[in-house]
Formats: structure tokens, C-alpha cells, sequence
């Protein structure tokens, strides 16, 4: 059974906190989720109890474990009640603020 949601729209929540400048694929590309016009780097919807996976790069200036909070709030949001694994790819200069 998969979670129901629109990976796109996920994506889109994610990108829109101040503190992320983009999402990435990880190691190979293996954090996506397939769709039949393509595919949405960075987030991959858990099936079977699997946890949604997100991949970013975060912008320096909020702290990485509150950020990974705040992240899975924004899925939870989206999804309900969802366990969130949050990779941080890496982290670039520019101020970011939290919400």
C-alpha cells in the first residue's frame, strides 16, 4: 500500500521553507519517486511503512536537526501521520530564516 500523495506538490512544500535551496537526488538518484511524465528528485513516498525520504540541501543558518523538524512537519502536513527521513546533502552559504 503507498501513501497517497502528489509527489510534485511535496516537493513544491519542501522547496517553499526558507532554509532549503533545492532538493537532490542522493547517491545515484535513488531518493525520487516516478511519475509517468518523469520523475521528482529529493522526495520518495514510503510504500508498505517505508518512511517518505527527502534529500536537500540546506541553506546555512538553521540548525540541521531543527530543520529536519521542521521538514517533517511540512510532509505530515501533506500526508498525516508519516514517519520522515531527512538526508541533508549539503549545506550552502546564504542566510535562511525559520518559519
Amino acid at each position: 500500500m503507498s501513501l497517497s500523495g502528489d509527489p510534485a506538490q511535496l516537493a513544491a512544500a519542501v522547496l517553499a521553507h526558507p532554509a532549503v535551496e533545492s532538493l537532490d537526488g542522493g547517491p545515484f538518484g535513488t531518493v525520487a519517486s516516478y511519475l509517468a511524465g518523469g520523475r521528482v528528485l529529493g522526495v520518495r513516498i514510503g510504500v508498505d511503512g517505508e518512511p517518505v525520504a527527502l534529500a536537500v540541501v540546506a541553506r546555512y543558518g538553521t540548525p540541521l536537526p531543527q530543520l529536519a523538524a521542521e521538514l517533517g512537519a511540512v510532509v505530515r502536513g501533506l500526508l498525516g501521520p508519516v514517519a520522515v527521513d531527512v538526508t541533508f546533502s549539503d549545506v550552502v552559504a546564504g542566510p535562511a530564516t525559520s518559519l
